[in-house]
């Protein structure tokens, strides 16, 4: 696939007791993306995918059937890194939405400028200008 952005090859999977009100800020506060969200009958998100620049975060419900929900049920917050363009316009938006903020932009001593926040149900979202380069 010549000129085209490969798919990314990681996707950190958060779950929460209320999937639906975690894509909201994820894409109110935090600039996602929904690609796609499937349901059950019973209003559990089953699966969500959220992009932001060319990565991606898949989102469910706790509570759902399955080995994987089964081996997350006490499973405890995580922390995700997202690479933004201007941290301090990021930062302001999730501020205007209400977001507990933990650490404010702040520059740090290896060249990137990152603030850190923690989510309705207490994950760790850290945004910054640092975009380590993986080789192939």
């Amino acid at each position: 696939m010549i000129g085209m952005a490969a798919a990314p090859s990681i996707y950190p999977t958060v779950l929460y007791k209320d999937a639906k009100a975690a894509i909201r800020l994820l894409k109110d506060a935090f600039g996602f993306r929904e690609v796609a969200v499937y349901e059950s009958e019973g209003g559990y998100v089953e699966h969500a995918e959220l992009a932001h620049g060319n990565g991606a975060v898949m989102v469910g419900s706790h509570g759902r059937e399955g080995v994987f929900a089964q081996a997350m049920a006490n499973g405890g917050p995580v922390g995700v890194y997202v690479v933004v363009d201007d941290v301090d316009a990021h930062h302001a938006r999730a501020v205007e939405h209400g977001v507990e903020i933990l650490m404010p932009p702040t520059d740090q001593d290896y060249g990137s400028r990152d603030y850190m926040a923690r989510d309705h149900e207490g994950n760790i979202w850290s945004f910054g200008t640092y975009a380590p380069a993986i080789g192939g």
